[in-house]
């Protein structure tokens, strides 16, 4: 969500609109940050339940950003900037990005729903990332209202060029032609899967993250005596690009439709790389269509993931092929340019409707 808060902004502050963002930080010193896409205006976190952020200092400098602003736009989930709009009592036309469901608090979301479609129904535009995901929503079809769909775009420019001598030193130490995971370690990717599926296939797999279920996994592979799959832990973008380069795949085996997008799916296709997703209904079957940029398999299934692996290992030709089509859908319909032309004809409409 932070990178797709930074392409929106960096894409329509060249379009001519001034952009003021406000988040949470642990430690919010210096409070404001000039950066090329807007002012970044950061809030103490003061606590978290259930994985959402509370900033309720922040309150005050919410406020006053909604007074300077002509449009507040709210990315979703994150329930307290539901409790933000109200208490702030805005007034500013609204739009919200609705970028995934509330999956796994499920008991929380019990208490939480009440609010949460107030907050919905309040917005003046609702934009979901992809049409998959908007189809698939029982929360955005019990709302009753129409939305809308902006899928994500990236910059290839803002990313680095593989040079030739990251490009040697990481195929030193992890070699080529292997299949490639990119992302946090988090329980809605399916990397139990990935591991499982390690063993039905001759080709190598690499990591590359880290997070809460870094070590349970690390484990997973010793027990299982696994010598194919190679953990990297968090790399640089030089580092993440050469992989890429480097790599016969990209394998984004999530389980959960917390996994409501995937940036990383756009990462491979703008470095002409096919794909290995599941169905999930979300976004990532929008990115990766199955036969055309990669394949798509079933969620919790190792064998089938193992023979798509196996299919792309074994015939190349295909892997390029896919690859070949994974690039011109990116520049087709998933770049940061894309996106935010259709975001500022949205804005301009908000303003001329609220005038």
């Amino acid at each position: 969500m932070q990178e797709t808060v930074r392409q929106i902004s960096l894409g329509t502050t060249q379009l001519g609109v001034s952009n003021k963002i406000y988040t949470p930080s642990t430690n919010p010193s210096p409070a404001v940050l000039e950066h090329p896409e807007g002012t970044v205006h950061r809030v103490k976190l003061n606590f978290e339940i259930a994985s959402c952020g509370f900033c309720i200092t922040g309150i005050p400098e919410f406020r006053k950003l909604v007074d300077w602003a002509d449009i507040v736009h709210y990315h979703f989930p994150w329930p307290f900037a539901d409790a933000l709009h109200f208490i702030s009592n805005v007034k500013k036309p609204t739009l919200i990005t609705y970028h995934s469901d509330v999956i796994r608090q499920k008991t929380l979301l019990k208490l939480y729903s009440p609010l949460m479609n107030r907050f919905l129904k309040s917005a003046d535009r609702i934009i979901c990332t992809s049409p998959n995901y908007a189809r698939s929503s029982k929360v955005l079809e019990k709302l009753g209202k129409p939305f809308g769909t902006i899928p994500i775009g990236l910059n290839k420019d803002s990313y680095p060029v593989p040079q030739q001598d990251v490009v040697k030193r990481n195929r030193e130490q992890y070699g080529e032609d292997f299949f490639l995971f990119v992302g946090l370690l988090r329980y809605y990717k399916g990397l139990d899967t990935l591991i499982d599926a390690a063993r039905l296939i001759s080709g190598k797999i690499v990591i590359v993250g880290a997070g809460p279920l870094e070590k349970e996994l690390k484990q997973r592979v010793l027990v299982n005596g696994l010598s194919n799959v190679i953990f990297t832990g968090y790399l640089p973008d030089r580092d993440k690009v050469a992989l890429l380069k480097l790599s016969r795949a990209l394998v984004l085996p999530a389980n959960l439709r917390s996994e409501a997008f995937g940036v990383c799916l756009l990462e491979a296709s703008m470095m002409a790389r096919p794909m290995i997703t599941t169905e999930i209904e979300t976004g990532t079957s929008y990115v990766n269509i199955d036969g055309e940029t990669g394949y798509i398999v079933e969620p919790d299934n190792a064998e089938q993931l193992a023979e798509s692996m196996n299919k792309l290992s074994d015939n190349k030709q295909l892997a390029e092929q896919f690859g070949k089509n994974a690039l011109a859908r990116f520049e087709t319909l998933f770049t940061s340019q894309k996106m935010a032309r259709a975001y500022f004809q949205e804005y301009e409409q908000l303003v001329s409707e609220s005038s």
